[in-house]
């Protein structure tokens, strides 16, 4: 699914699953972090492919380089960002699964050019997604030289 910067490839579709798992990769561009959010639904598992891939969740922070995981509980605000100088990519294993639709759902807003925050916040509610500016997101978006995020914070819509 063609989301600058962060796309998403599924791997394995919920519905095969009966809704209990959904696997995604995310290739993450240099300079890429994702609007920080919380999950109301699932948790996530990522495994680090390639590259070094920074997770925040609530006051944790790693960067973890390939071969490395992290969960991300649902009710916690986290993001991901790539604190390299290399292309990353990441595996979510998202349970339980359904939320990967969200991504295609984002994919099409983005490839219509949506401008309209309330169109973002009413998908990020349909899919239990909250959104938010955390106070580490400055320092975190200084500290690895990042481009702030471009959708999904009530400051940062395309």
């Amino acid at each position: 699914m063609p989301i600058p910067g962060f796309g998403a490839d599924f791997k394995f579709d919920s519905q095969l699953t009966d809704e209990a798992v959904s696997i995604v990769e995310h290739p993450f561009a240099v300079g890429q972090i994702t609007p920080p959010h919380m999950h109301s639904r699932e948790d996530e598992y990522s495994l680090v492919l390639e590259g070094e891939i920074g997770f925040r969740s609530d006051d944790d922070e790693t960067v973890l380089g390939p071969g490395g995981y992290v969960l991300k509980p649902r009710g916690q605000m986290h993001a991901m960002w790539n604190a390299g100088q290399v292309p990353g990519r990441i595996v979510e294993i998202i349970v339980p699964g359904g939320f990967e639709r969200y991504f295609a759902d984002l994919g099409e807003l983005l490839a219509v050019e949506q401008t309209d925050p309330a169109v973002y916040d009413a998908l990020a509610a349909r899919y239990g997604l909250i959104y938010g500016h955390p106070d580490w997101l400055d320092d975190v978006i200084a500290r690895y030289n990042l481009n702030p995020p471009t959708h999904g914070t009530a400051t940062a819509h395309p």
